[in-house]
Parts: C-alpha cells; structure tokens; sequence
C-alpha cells in the first residue's frame, strides 16, 4: 500500500468558534489536562464538539489521544478498559459521570483504497488526520485542543455545520459498504439536528439500504432504539421510508406502507403518528425525570398497524381456546418476520404478543374509558390500557388520561447501551393534566 500525504487541517481559531472551556464539563477537562500533564496529547472530539458548536448540551464528551490503553488505565485507576474490536477506556466518577476516551485510530481499518471489505478486522493506532477520516460524518470529524482553545478539521466539518449538512467522509458508496450501519447514523442526525442530507450522501443511502441484512441483527436493534428513544422518531421515521431504510429494519411493513386501514387512513399515515406520539411519551418522561416505556411497549405501539392489516386486529372478538389461538398466531408472525431479524429476546416478544392479543379485549369492552372489574384484575390490563390510550391519541388526536400516562415505571434493561440510559434532573414536577376522552368510535373506527 502506498504512504498517503499527510493533509493539513484547518485550524479555527477562539474568535472564530464558540466553544469556550467553560462550556466543558468539568470531569471531562480533568481528564483532558490530566493526559496533557502526563506528556500525551488529548481532544475532545465527535459529538461533543459537534454540540458545543450548535450550541446544544452534548449527552457526552469523549476523549480521544495518542496514548495507549494501557497507558490511559495507569492514568486513571477509577477506569475499565471495554470493546473487543477496539479498546477503549471508560473513566467513571462519584456523580455518575463517565469519560470515555478512545486511542486515535488508524485509518487502514476502513481505507478507502483498500479491499472491498464490510467490517474490515484490521484495527491499528493512528495518527490525529487518519482518526478524523475513519470517522463516518464530517460533522462528527472534528476535534477541540484545550490548551489553544481551537478547533482542529481535517473533514470540513466546519463548514458543514455552518450550512447545515450532513455528509459521509470520503467516497458515499466505499464507506457505507464497510459499515451499513452508517446509513442509520446518517438520518438519525439528519432527524434529531434538523440537518439536510448532502445529495451523494443521499443518493447512497437509496442505492445501498439493502446492504443492512449484512450486519450483525443485534447491532441494527441497538442502533433502531437509540432512534425510537431519541425524542426525534417522527421525523426518523420519514427519512427511513424516504430511503428505504425503513422496511429493510420492518420488513413485515413492505409492500402495506400505503395501504388504506379501516380507519381511513393509509398504514404510513398511522405511523407517522404514533411515532408523534412516542416522541411525546418519552420527551414528558425525559422532561419530568420519569422512566421512558420499556423497549417492547414501544415496538408493540409500532407494530399495531401492522396487526390491524395482518389479523384485523380491531374486530376480534375471541375468547378461551380461540384467544389462546390467535395469540399463538401473532406469536409466530412476530418471530418468522421481526423476532430474528432484529434479535428480540423472548421475553420482549413475549411481552409484544401480550399486548396485541389483548388489546382487542380492551376495546370491545371498553365503555366511556371504563372497563368491567374481571378485566381490571387482569395482570396485563395496566399495559393494554396504556396502550389503548397511546393509539387514541395518536390515531384520534385524543389527549391520553392522566391515569394512564401516569403508569409508574421501572428502568428497562433493554431500552438503550448504558451511555444512553443517563435521565436528566427533573425541571418540572407531577405531569400535565389531560382533558378527557371523546365519545365515539375507536380509532376512526365503527363500533
């Protein structure tokens, strides 16, 4: 392989940025000097300068340098070192506060010259202008020096960020083939900055969204659930059917996007809203220091329109060993056409499965937003009525009660990786009170 030229970056200057140190949380500057003391370079980089341009609150701030993981690990006791295909280093500290900081890369591990590999094993140290070219936007390219307060780019990801782009580094095609998963990261920040997508970028995504069958099934749900809790799902969800992306991750909705549900609308209109309603669930739950649903709630809410097309789902009306029936049926749809495609447990199927069989009942027999006593007591009924009430205000414009959105919540163990997990302090207590249901049909639907 040929040496490549070292390219220069361009260096942006204090007046000409506006990050300052103080907008640096103050763990992850101890961190930074403390590298810089001990003779090692350090920077903050990706989504945390990302952030601080467009004056938003990074969730996190990593650290990348050019000392080793063992080196860092000797730095700093209170750490662990994670990662099997690259090491990396998490410092924790008493508020909960954990730094994460990265050795540079090397950029062989994604060359852009080199073999026509997806997920290339090479994995080498680098220099500061190989780990900005490996790195999938130019957005999330750049890096911040505390010692001169600059702005170093070797991506043009300044530029980018001042007219409001999203662009993959390097050549579209060549880097989404070693990665697919980039595509995802692509939308998802088209989605929560409200970004537009650069048109080869684009063009990428729509030519290559079948390429995600190539990855791992338990990488693509762990990427899916970061988008479905990133409080920007609706918009998400628009982007990921414009590319296609969508019915590679749903495969069951391919071919029933635009079909008409009995409630008049077509199956992507209904989607759009649920997935406004999501956005509302978890951005009060994030708002009022709350938990956010657990992740399988969530797919079911998903998954309704896809359960109305599939087993008319709103006109059962099914009892004894005809409901132990049809809920084995949506069992074994949900683990021919989702289960193994993004490697759900069974427990989360199991739980989806519940609440689609039930959710039937809850509606034949509801009566003015009351229910008969024998399905109260049901273990099950909380959850359904959640549901219920998630799909009238999304499909009905109908605000959920109060005692439903109040449901008390665990942690989800399987929502989000444990970075993601983090819940902001509250700024406001109790919830918004609701006004209460309308009467007529449900969802659109005749009774």
């Amino acid at each position: 392989m040929t040496e490549k030229t070292p390219i220069t970056p361009r260096i942006i200057h204090p007046s000409e940025h506006p990050i300052t140190k103080g907008m640096i949380d103050d763990d992850a500057l101890w961190v930074l000097r403390k590298l810089n003391k001990a003779g090692f370079s350090s920077y903050l980089v990706g989504g945390g300068v990302r952030d601080l341009y467009i004056g938003k609150r990074p969730k996190d701030f990593d650290i990348s340098t050019n000392a080793r993981p063992g080196q860092v690990r000797k730095l700093f006791p209170n750490s662990r070192t994670i990662g099997r295909r690259f090491r990396l280093v998490q410092v924790f500290f008493r508020k909960g506060t954990v730094i994460e900081i990265s050795t540079l890369r090397s950029l062989s591990e994604h060359d852009l010259d080199g073999p026509e590999t997806v997920l290339a094993p090479n994995n080498t140290f680098g220099t500061l202008d190989e780990d900005a070219q490996r790195r999938d936007l130019t957005i999330n390219g750049l890096f911040y020096e505390i010692e001169s307060q600059t702005i170093i780019d070797y991506v043009g990801g300044v530029a980018d960020l001042d007219h409001s782009v999203i662009r993959v580094i390097g050549e579209p095609d060549k880097r989404i083939n070693r990665d697919p998963v980039r595509m995802m990261r692509v939308i998802r920040h088209s989605a929560r900055i409200g970004f537009t997508i650069e048109s080869r970028s684009w063009e990428a995504l729509s030519v290559n969204s079948y390429k995600l069958k190539l990855c791992p099934t338990s990488r693509l749900r762990d990427e899916l659930l970061k988008d479905i809790y990133s409080g920007a799902s609706e918009q998400w969800f628009r982007l990921a059917v414009d590319s296609e992306i969508f019915v590679e991750l749903f495969a069951l909705y391919d071919g029933i996007l635009y079909s008409t549900q009995p409630n008049g609308d077509s199956c992507l209109e209904n989607l759009s809203a649920i997935f406004a309603t999501i956005d509302r669930l978890n951005n009060t739950a994030v708002e009022s220091g709350g938990h956010r649903q657990p992740s399988y709630f969530l797919l079911a809410l998903i998954l309704t329109p896809w359960a109305m097309n599939r087993f008319e789902l709103f006109n059962k009306n099914v009892k004894g060993a005809q409901l132990f029936q049809f809920s084995k049926q949506i069992r074994e749809a949900l683990n021919l056409e989702i289960g193994q495609q993004l490697n759900l447990k069974r427990s989360i199927r199991q739980e989806i499965t519940t609440l689609l069989t039930y959710l039937p009942a809850l509606i034949q027999h509801n009566n003015n937003n009351t229910w008969p006593k024998w399905l109260r007591k049901k273990s099950y009924f909380p959850k359904c009525k959640l549901l219920y009430h998630c799909l009238q205000e999304a499909l009905e414009k109908v605000p959920i009660p109060e005692s439903s959105n109040s449901i008390k919540q665990q942690p989800a163990a399987d929502q989000l990786p444990h970075h993601d997990k983090k819940r902001r302090k509250a700024k406001h207590k109790g919830r918004p009170a609701f006004s209460g249901v309308k009467r007529g049909g449900i969802f659109g639907l005749k009774k």
